[in-house]
């Protein structure tokens, strides 16, 4: 029975979910299913990682994916197929080589004018002196200074002219490289598709889903913050700086960006049993068995259907094409040791060990190299080591069930349907899988965090309110997520004993489920732009602030006086007496509530003691976004718009006699 080729379904890319590194795509296919059930889904990128493919059927509980497997082809380009931007290289290449062949002929010719000199004809013994016919120097070195001055002239033009043509390659070259990397730049296209067999299908149209993880994408999030002067309500917008070189343009995609590895591996840990008693050697992983039997028959329908076009046309389309910037037909790999073919397919073979590596026999007919001189005594003849009883057991790779890969029906000898340690090795797609995964050695915009740094033991997931486009260029595209709800509100702050200025800083509280990742927030005050600032990761329920500045519309003043006496019956107590007197004037037309932050000292000798007269408070452990040094005090004043307002404060310092302050009694 002759089965034809697989009917074409063209398919659209409709939500990508970008993690730390790497992506999960997902494609739609829509028609009909043919009568064999056989279908070729196209577009899918050449990036692809194949075990991650996964399909099924949308709307229907009849039909069901019963196969599903990733085809590689290739297709030779035509001489007229578009390629502008290497073009464009490739002529301004020449243009540039021009320009510096003229550049250099023009200095050349420089050189050459202005090595001439006069010479003097050779003088005989016998002759007399002759006078220099000095209008002859004269006029050559007019005729050079006149040369010169054209050739220089048209060196500045040249000069000019190679300095454009090496900016338009330098720039036209920067293009190329971050062009997007959907369209195949290589004289040889190579496409990947999936082959799925549908059963149960109908005369009507199916659509199908495509899930599949490739490599090459990275996000970053960022922030935007818009707030009013005077108003304690803000927007918040999450945003997120997305860079991919996954072989495919993500063009009007729903995305969405996780925390989570998209690598990290998922199996169960092992525990060990403890024991009391002797030791015992630890059992050794028994991960071998007998190939089921009539395993050899399994294929024999497949041989009676006659030979295939070829490994190089089921494989690229075509026989003899070679891969993207290859020059022949890609080799197919070495046959693997038969050490892989005995644990995973039979037992070893007779007279070798298990799992031994035996070398490869030489064909009759291969030619044979110049044979190396005979060493000066034969190497000692070792004896075989005698086979171990019991079944083969395998190393820790190949009982990584996850990596093994089950042979086809094309191929050859004992490795048809069994399981080997060892995947084919394709140049081409490994060369696309190592560009994609150069994009996470990209530098990361200012003062963002990569997100599975700041995510912490939690993993989250943001959906983008709208459908975006990111090309598959590498490099970094901003996408607007959606806006956070949060808590705001303004806080004018100042510490008049370090700097008499107050402070305007915004509480963030984060009022959803969900974490804020650190990264930049560009803060925006009455539709200006402030500054950019970092903020740190917040947690649900957390409270952050950011500064906004010196608010320039409120002064503030602090004055302070010491006094010094002695105190008890003998005299023998110090008293050191600090007053603090602190005046604000609110000038903005808006009334505002400053905190002012002073601090009293603090002493860990029972015999001094610190008097406190003010009206301050000690700020609450845990309360509020900030860390608080000991001994800090807290006066909250409401200052009305253009109203003044102070405050008075102080304490007292008791010190028995013979002892004193480090740094002086009178230290403010």
């Amino acid at each position: 029975m002759t089965v034809g080729p697989a009917r074409s379904w063209e398919s659209t890319l409709d939500s990508v979910v970008v993690y730390a590194q790497g992506a999960l795509c997902r494609r739609l296919a829509r028609g009909t299913v043919p009568s064999d059930g056989r279908v070729r889904v196209t577009g899918l990128p050449r990036t692809l990682d194949p075990g991650s493919l996964r399909a099924r059927v949308l709307g229907a509980c009849g039909p069901r994916v019963a196969e599903a497997r990733v085809a590689t082809e290739a297709e030779v380009l035509g001489a007229d197929a578009p390629d502008g931007l290497r073009d464009e290289v490739e002529r301004l290449k020449d243009v540039y080589a021009t320009a510096l062949g003229r550049r250099d002929r023009q200095v050349s010719r420089i050189a050459e004018i202005g090595a001439l000199r006069p010479v003097p004809p050779p003088r005989k013994r016998d002759d007399p002196h002759r006078r220099t016919p000095v209008d002859a120097w004269l006029n050559l070195a007019a005729f050079v200074d006149e040369r010169l001055t054209g050739l220089h002239h048209r060196l500045g033009e040249l000069e000019e002219a190679l300095h454009l043509a090496e900016h338009e390659l330098a720039v036209a070259g920067d293009r190329l490289e971050r062009a997007s990397t959907d369209a195949s730049s290589a004289p040889v296209e190579t496409t990947v598709g999936a082959l799925l067999t549908v059963d149960g299908a109908g005369p009507g149209e199916l659509e199908l889903e495509l899930e599949y993880g490739v490599p090459g994408a990275v996000w970053v999030p960022a922030y935007r913050l818009d707030h009013r002067q005077g108003d304690d309500s803000g927007r918040l917008v999450l945003r997120a700086s997305v860079a991919q070189r996954t072989g495919e343009d993500w063009t009007g995609v729903r995305l969405a960006f996780a925390t989570a590895d998209l690598r990290r591996r998922t199996d169960l840990p092992k525990l060990r049993s403890i024991r009391i008693g002797r030791s015992q050697p630890a059992l050794a992983p028994a991960g071998w068995r007998e190939p089921p039997a009539g395993l050899a028959g399994l294929f024999s329908g497949y041989d009676a259907a006659g030979p295939r076009p070829g490994p190089a046309a089921a494989e690229w389309g075509g026989p003899g094409i070679a891969g993207a910037g290859g020059s022949g037909p890609v080799p197919p790999p070495p046959p693997p040791p038969s050490r892989a073919a005995a644990a995973y397919g039979g037992p070893p073979a007779p007279g070798s060990a298990p799992f031994a590596a035996a070398p490869a026999p030489i064909p009759s007919g291969a030619p044979r190299r110049a044979a190396a001189p005979p060493p000066m005594a034969p190497p000692p003849l070792v004896p075989p080591a005698p086979p171990r009883a019991g079944p083969p057991r395998p190393s820790g790779p190949e009982l990584d069930y996850d990596a093994l890969v089950l042979r086809g029906p094309d191929e050859r000898g004992e490795r048809r349907g069994r399981l080997f340690p060892e995947a084919p090795f394709d140049p081409v797609v490994a060369e696309y899988r190592r560009r994609a995964e150069a994009v996470a050695a990209l530098p990361l915009p200012g003062q963002s965090v990569r997100p599975r740094e700041s995510a912490g033991s939690f993993d989250h997931r943001f959906d983008a309110a709208a459908r975006a486009d990111v090309p598959s260029d590498g490099t970094w595209h901003t996408v607007t997520v959606g806006e956070i709800a949060v808590g705001l509100r303004t806080e004018y702050l100042c510490v008049p004993s370090v700097e008499q200025t107050v402070y305007a800083s915004l509480v963030l509280s984060n009022a959803t489920g969900q974490a804020l990742l650190a990264g930049p927030v560009d803060v925006t005050v009455d539709d200006e732009f402030l500054l950019t600032a970092a903020l740190p990761t917040l947690a649900p329920g957390g409270v952050r602030r950011v500064g906004l500045g010196p608010a320039e519309g409120i002064r503030v003043t602090r004055r302070t006086h010491q006094h010094e006496s002695t105190a008890g019956l003998r005299g023998n107590t110090t008293v050191l007496s600090h007053g603090v007197h602190v005046e604000l004037a609110n000038g903005l037309a808006r009334p505002v509530r400053v905190e002012v932050h002073e601090r009293v000292p603090v002493t860990s000798d029972p015999d001094v003691r610190i008097e406190e007269r003010a009206r301050w408070t000690a700020p609450e452990e845990g309360a509020g976004p900030d860390r608080h040094a000991p001994g800090t005090r807290i006066w909250r004043l409401d200052l009305p718009a253009g109203a003044t307002s102070a405050v008075d404060g102080g304490y007292e310092i008791r010190i028995p006699t013979g002892k004193s302050l480090v740094g002086g009694n009178r230290r403010s």
